[in-house]
């Protein structure tokens, strides 16, 4: 294999709850990338307005931020952790299989909050599950476990694309002109922010003839395993309730044989008994922002924390403006791409990022996180730039759609590797940068759309390159405030609780 035998050993006794965390991502994928192309049908299968249906949008993308602050509250142990796993992903599975049911644009907005929240509470509690198991070789995981949910991100709309409406979905007078601008329409209709497209009125009385319903429904079904998956983790650390027998969990045999060696088993019996401790580092975000927590830590705190949320605050914008407004910007002038291809663009994005998250796994492992940090926000930088420079090439918009991709890829899990290395993994990193990340992707679409329905196209680009320069700057901060934060005292750090609550060695899954 190509990482160590003790980084093997470590995951091969760690490998279902790994497994477990990683499709929990894979749910959380699957539900963030099918409002783009279903909307038109959700729109003919509520009859609404399309001011109305953008309300679907603020609620998911609100709630996920929600979920998000909140999703550490339920991670004081590993019962609770698991058990809201296990109802995120369940309720990902039951909003797929209401949302046909929903005939209101009110209750689809109300049924999208849910899986907002659910999106959340997976975003935080699966990352920082992962980083408390694996602490300074959680790197490579935290690659792997992003891209999962590129990888649901890609099959939803897969799955979806053949029960869309090919004319329009609601059979009326006036149909046939209608249903002459739906491509248009659909490939407008934007992943996070639909944009100015009032002056095309679709009938909204009539009979519904879509078929989205049952792309939702096989998607229903796809994500079913996942909190099975999870169900049988919790019953396997006996956290199911009537199922709580009184045998121990069978041991692998890597956990066997640390059993026999004296001086671990005592280890590992002096972090069972401290299971707090060694979640203490990682509060939700109202927790953290007790002045308990603040005693005694340097100003290079704080700034560490910020710095590095607002690198992801650019970084993970740029991902939400770019997928949502790049379609826009190829079928304007002075690009005038032809609809059907500039809808590819969007497609284009997101498989790169997943292959890019899928090729940092081995290379995050040979590779600091600090390193491919300054890689990716120093390739964004140049690929906006020369995207400006031959801004009217169409072959480089879509060379520079697959290299942003690729650069934005592994942003997220190298920076939360980096900063909680910062830290040493007891700061509330974790859930601050996905904190940040959330508000920036809300935040910055909502921007680039109201400044490109002001300044034109163009100013797209220009928005890119503005965050580019602010997240390599954020970042250079965040190097500055490292090399300024203090570093632990090694026979200080030996002693500490935390220390023996959390040891490196074995990976022992903690509860």
């Amino acid at each position: 294999m190509w990482w160590d035998e003790r980084v093997s050993a470590r995951f091969r006794r760690n490998l279902q709850p790994t497994l477990t965390y990683w499709s929990v991502f894979f749910s959380f994928g699957l539900c963030i990338a099918f409002l783009g192309p279903t909307l038109l049908d959700l729109r003919c299968q509520t009859q609404s307005s399309l001011s109305q249906i953008t309300w679907v949008f603020f609620s998911q993308q609100f709630c996920l931020l929600l979920g998000s602050c909140l999703g550490g509250v339920f991670k004081r142990t590993l019962a609770q952790s698991l058990l809201a796993l296990f109802a995120s992903s369940l309720a990902i599975s039951l909003v797929f299989a209401i949302i046909p049911l929903c005939h209101n644009v009110v209750v689809l907005a109300v049924v999208m909050a849910v899986a907002g929240l659910a999106m959340g509470c997976i975003d935080t509690i699966s990352n920082m599950q992962l980083v408390k198991i694996y602490q300074k070789d959680s790197a490579i995981f935290l690659q792997a476990l992003h891209f999962f949910v590129g990888f649901g991100a890609l099959l939803s709309p897969l799955i979806a694309d053949p029960f869309l409406s090919d004319t329009n979905c609601i059979l009326a007078n006036g149909t046939a002109n209608a249903s002459s601008n739906l491509p248009h329409i659909r490939k407008s209709l934007l992943p996070h922010h639909p944009g100015n497209l009032s002056h095309y009125d679709l009938p909204m009385k009539g009979m519904v003839v879509t078929r989205v319903s049952y792309a939702f429904w096989i998607m229903a079904l796809i994500n079913l395993p996942v909190p099975i998956a999870v169900f049988f983790l919790l019953y396997k650390e006996r956290m199911v309730p009537c199922f709580n027998g009184s045998s121990h969990p069978l041991l692998s045999a890597d956990e066997l044989a640390l059993e026999t060696r004296p001086g671990d088993k005592d280890e590992l019996s002096t972090a069972a008994q401290r299971p707090h401790t060694a979640a203490a580092g990682h509060e939700d975000l109202f927790s953290c922002c007790q002045s308990k927590n603040f005693r005694g830590v340097s100003f290079t705190y704080f700034a560490v924390h910020i710095t590095g949320a607002l690198v992801l605050f650019m970084t993970d914008g740029i991902v939400g403006e770019y997928s949502g407004f790049v379609y826009s910007y190829a079928v304007e002038e002075p690009l005038a791409v032809v609809h059907k291809v500039a809808g590819y663009l969007p497609s284009l994005f997101w498989g790169f990022i997943t292959l890019g998250r899928l090729i940092s796994i081995p290379v995050s492992y040979r590779m600091k996180p600090a390193t491919m940090v300054f890689i990716n926000v120093v390739g964004v930088l140049i690929t906006f730039l020369l995207l400006l420079i031959f801004s009217s090439s169409v072959v480089f918009l879509f060379v520079g759609t697959a290299s942003l991709g690729l650069f934005l890829s592994s942003t997220f899990p190298s920076m939360l590797a980096y900063t909680e290395d910062i830290l040493q993994y007891k700061g509330c990193a974790t859930t601050v940068l996905v904190t940040g990340a959330g508000i920036g992707e809300m935040v910055l679409q909502l921007l680039v759309g109201s400044i490109i329905h002001d300044r034109g196209s163009y100013s797209f680009l220009v928005c890119g390159m503005i965050f580019g320069c602010l997240a390599f700057t954020f970042y250079a901060l965040l190097v500055f405030f490292h090399r300024m934060y203090p570093k632990p005292c090694p026979e200080l750090d030996e002693a500490s609780p935390e220390k023996a609550a959390v040891p490196e060695d074995t990976g022992q899954y903690q509860r």
